[in-house]
């Protein structure tokens, strides 16, 4: 982890890494694994679900 950086952060930068590298990943057990590995708050792991899915909508349309 990066000291000084939000756990939130570090989670959306890792997933975004995650999804650059696979983005055939499975969206579902990146958010879970983020939420483990970042200890975030239900809050955060809400707002990595929103998060993922506006992105997935804006790729689709």
């Amino acid at each position: 982890m990066t000291v000084g950086q939000a756990p939130i952060k570090q989670a959306l930068k890792w997933i975004g890494e995650q999804l650059k590298d696979n983005p055939a990943a499975d969206r579902t057990r990146l958010v879970d694994e983020a939420s483990r590995r970042f200890d975030l708050t239900p809050l955060d792991a809400d707002f990595l679900w929103r998060h993922l899915a506006e992105r997935g909508t804006k790729k689709e349309s």
